[in-house]
C-alpha cells in the first residue's frame, strides 16, 4: 500500500513538473530578442571567417620587409602546350572575363616549371582513361602581373600581397578545372574564381555528380603531388614549391 502511494506521488510531482515545464517554456518578447541578436553575431562572424578564409595562396618572404626577392630568368619554364596537346586553354586573365574585368594578360599561354608540366601530364594521362581532361583556368603568373592585378583590386581576400608574392609566380601553381575528353562541360558546382563557401573543399550542400567531380579531380591531382587549399576546388600548389623562386620574365605571344 505504501509502495502504491510512493509510486503514485512520484508520478503526480513528474507530472505537474513537466505541465509547468510546458509551461514556463513560452520565450518572452526579450529572449527572443536575445536570439535575434545572437543570430545576427553569428552570421557577421561567419561572414569574417568566410573573408579570411578567401585569402589566395600568398605566401610571407619577408615579415615587415618592403622588397622580395625577384628574377627574370624563365630557365626550367616550359609551355605546357609544347609537351602535350592534350589539355584545355581558358585563360581567364588573358580575357576581362574575370572576377578583375579587365585583361591582364597579352595572349593565353599557360607556363609552369618542366617539373610541374611532367606531374600536370601524368595526371592528365589518367583523366583521359576516365573520360576526363584538364582545363587550366590560370598558371605561371609574372610577379609584375600579380602587382597590376592588386592596383586594380587590393583586396587579400582575392588577390595575393605582392609584397608576399604567389606560388603562381613561382610557375608551381595552376587553377584548373575538369573538361570531357571530347571538350564536353563538367559541372564542378561553382564558377572559376567564385569566392564563397560553395567554392570550399568541405562544402557538401552539392549533388552527388558535382561531389565526385571535385572528388576525382582532387584524388588524381593528389596522386601526383599537388596540394589542395581548403576555400578553392579548383587551386592546386606542386610540392616543394617553394624551392621555386619569384619569377617575373613574361611570354611571347604569337
Amino acid at each position: 500500500m505504501i509502495k502504491g502511494k510512493l509510486i503514485l506521488l512520484i508520478f503526480y510531482v513528474l507530472f505537474f513538473s513537466c505541465s509547468e515545464a510546458k509551461i514556463g517554456y513560452e520565450p518572452t518578447a526579450q529572449t527572443i530578442a536575445l536570439i535575434e541578436k545572437s543570430k545576427t553575431l553569428q552570421l557577421r562572424g561567419e561572414k569574417v571567417e568566410q573573408s579570411m578564409l578567401r585569402k589566395k595562396d600568398s605566401i610571407v618572404m619577408l615579415i615587415g620587409g618592403s622588397s622580395i626577392e625577384v628574377t627574370s630568368d624563365d630557365k626550367d619554364f616550359v609551355n605546357i602546350e609544347s609537351m602535350s596537346n592534350e589539355f584545355i586553354l581558358d585563360m581567364k586573365y588573358a580575357t576581362s572575363n574575370n572576377f578583375l574585368k579587365e585583361k591582364v594578360y597579352s595572349c593565353a599561354k599557360c607556363f609552369v616549371r618542366k617539373e610541374v608540366a611532367e606531374a600536370l601530364i601524368k595526371a592528365n594521362n589518367e583523366l583521359l582513361t576516365q573520360g576526363y581532361r584538364i582545363k587550366f583556368f590560370d598558371c605561371y603568373r609574372p610577379y609584375s602581373v600579380q602587382k597590376k592585378m592588386w592596383k586594380i583590386f587590393p583586396n587579400p581576400g582575392y588577390v595575393a600581397d605582392p609584397k608576399g608574392g604567389s606560388i603562381h609566380n613561382r610557375g608551381a601553381a595552376v587553377d584548373i578545372s575538369l573538361v570531357r575528353s571530347g571538350g564536353g562541360h563538367v559541372d564542378m558546382g561553382t564558377k572559376f574564381d567564385h569566392f564563397g563557401k560553395e567554392a570550399h573543399h568541405s562544402y557538401r550542400s552539392l549533388s552527388p555528380t558535382v561531389l565526385g567531380h571535385r572528388k576525382l579531380l582532387k584524388e588524381t591531382m593528389q596522386k601526383y603531388g599537388f596540394k589542395t587549399i581548403r576555400t578553392e576546388w579548383w587551386h592546386y600548389n606542386f610540392k616543394g614549391n617553394t624551392k621555386y623562386e619569384i619569377s617575373d620574365f613574361s611570354w611571347k605571344c604569337d
